[in-house]
């Protein structure tokens, strides 16, 4: 029997990842917006607390920046393998430290910490925004400070000023997001004429002292910043007990080349993924013909700082859903150990393209370019998780999609850099492959890509989901 083609995409759905890219300037975002565009597709939320059911149809969990989603075909046996999609939702950036008011000289400035591994001159004299979550003491939307939100959900909706809903977090403690989407800071660059080195030496930043942002002027004020951002989300200062925050660009993505063939936009890494993921499994739960396995897209925290957190792919979270729903449709312990077994993962992340200015630090034989389609992403060391199953794996689904793919491998002289995928293998068991669309720019406030890469890279990924 001959399986039913799989959902195509075409260049409207790169035109959404500007408009997801733009609405996802943290993880807890972008997981909120993909909650939303999972909701409009029928899936509903479950929570890790409550018990769980062998009902058919689309579900989803969050956990502060991470998401997991999965459907569950009607009459799905408990040893059904699971067709898994990985991605992550962060991205290098700048993040606010627990006393963020600093500044000097006249000069109004906000302390960050560096996350991940950013290309720090990229952040220079760029118009910068502020987002985040903002956790309040429990109870406090109750008193009338939430603005709008509705308390006891992981899903924040949409407010004013960027302002997301009320979520209910760890002990009791209540979570609002905030988005200041607009100028706010800048990390302004020294003069060269105060800096004349800069053109024979290069540009040399120190991380503490060369990568504060500047928001104002006068004198500096303990708990200016919060204060500000709790009226932008609604709440009351008082009740704001903790915040994660992190400065994003405000310039939109943008099409750019002579024929509008590349698409430039900020997090890229890996957001372009997890949209893609969103989309692909999206069209599973909806195509006429359902899987024969169970979709799951599992779009995790931290990769950029190694996957070690309780929402990062090293975590239990992945392993804990995937076992949750065998037992609820009455599976045993041998039962998950036969779905696993059977089960494949696609890492999806970003890799490199071949930059024409710096041809030499790329493997001569293999020159991934954009609009390409998506590439199989190797490395013998186990820094990729590919082998040549992977590559057989890979080859099918765009073979079913109708899309061209291509390799990476790095250049044996450079280190090579590493993603969930090894993780996602060593930890669950589960037979994975390394894949990604190739960009340029990769950990800059703004990268590039092919335009019509993002949606090669979801029809690659609706074939896998669906087959």
């Amino acid at each position: 029997m001959t399986s039913a083609p799989p959902p195509r995409f075409d260049r409207s759905h790169t035109d959404d990842l500007a408009g997801y890219l733009t609405a996802s300037p943290t993880p807890y975002h972008a997981v909120a917006e993909a909650a939303r565009r999972l909701e409009k597709a029928g899936f509903t939320q479950l929570r890790e607390t409550d018990a769980w059911d062998a009902t058919a149809g689309g579900r989803y969990v969050l956990r502060g920046g991470a998401l997991i989603a999965w459907y569950v075909p009607e009459g799905s046996a408990p040893e059904t393998p699971f067709h898994i999609v990985g991605a992550h939702t962060d991205s290098p950036n700048l993040r606010v430290k627990p006393v963020p008011d600093t500044g000097g000289h006249g000069w109004r400035q906000i302390a960050v910490e560096v996350y991940g591994g950013p290309l720090l001159n990229s952040w220079l004299d760029r118009d910068l925004g502020l987002a985040g979550r903002l956790t309040l003491r429990p109870g406090a939307m109750h008193a009338g400070a939430g603005g709008g939100g509705h308390t006891g959900t992981d899903v924040p909706d949409t407010g004013a000023a960027g302002a997301g809903g009320g979520a209910r977090g760890p002990g009791g403690a209540e979570v609002r997001l905030v988005n200041v989407d607009r100028p706010l800071l800048r990390v302004p660059q020294l003069a060269i004429h105060l800096d004349r080195g800069v053109v024979t030496e290069g540009l040399k930043l120190d991380k503490q002292r060369h990568s504060t942002p500047i928001w104002g002027l006068g004198p500096v004020h303990e708990g200016d910043l919060i204060e500000f951002l709790a009226a932008e989300a609604g709440v009351a200062a008082g009740d704001v007990i903790g915040w994660d925050l992190m400065v994003h660009s405000v310039e939109p993505p943008a099409y750019l080349g002579r024929d509008r063939e590349l698409l430039a936009g900020p997090r890229m890494d890996n957001l372009l993924s997890v949209h893609a993921g969103v989309a692909a499994l999206a069209a599973a739960a909806t195509a006429d013909t359902p899987p024969t396995t169970i979709p799951v897209l599992a779009a995790f925290d931290h990769e950029e700082t190694g996957s070690q957190s309780d929402t990062g792919a090293e975590g239990p979270l992945l392993g804990t859903v995937l076992r949750r729903t065998v037992a609820a449709r009455g599976g045993s312990y041998d039962d998950t150990a036969r779905a696993l077994a059977g089960s494949v993962c696609l890492s999806s992340d970003t890799g490199h393209a071949v930059h024409p200015n710096y041809p030499e630090r790329h493997e001569p034989g293999h020159h991934p370019m954009p609009n390409g389609g998506p590439i199989l992403k190797v490395n013998v060391n186990q820094r990729y998780a590919t082998d040549g199953a992977g590559r057989g794996i890979l080859a099918t689904a765009c073979e079913r999609a109708g899309v061209p793919w291509q390799t990476f491998v790095s250049n044996n002289a450079m280190p090579c850099g590493t993603t969930i995928g090894p993780i996602t293998a060593a930890r669950h068991g589960i037979t994975t492959v390394d894949i990604g669309v190739a960009i340029l720019s990769m950990h800059s406030a703004r990268e590039l890509c092919g335009a019509e890469d993002p949606h090669l890279l979801a029809g690659a990924l609706a074939a896998f989901l669906t087959e």
